[in-house]
């Protein structure tokens, strides 16, 4: 499943943020978008959990929670249009 992760602090890095998710289960992937010209984080990213009870349990875990300093938004990705 490939879960959202919103309102990420910008010294957030892609290990934290995979730790974040390896709470719940196991982790394929963890990506935090960075713009392309600043080399900065947009506060934004995606991570994709194979099992879905496990992604939906990280979901429900970590949604609102604090993650370095910042409320985090948890929730399933939609596709893009």
């Amino acid at each position: 499943m490939n879960i959202y992760a919103g309102s990420l602090s910008f010294q957030l890095t892609e290990m934290e943020l995979r730790a974040a998710f390896e709470a719940f289960g196991t982790v394929s992937s963890a990506r935090i978008i960075m713009d392309r010209y600043s080399g900065r984080s947009k506060g934004f990213g995606f991570v994709e959990m194979p099992n879905e009870a496990e992604a939906k349990a990280a979901i429900a875990g970590l949604n609102g929670k604090e993650l370095k300093g910042r409320k985090v938004n948890i929730s399933e990705a939609r596709p893009q249009r």
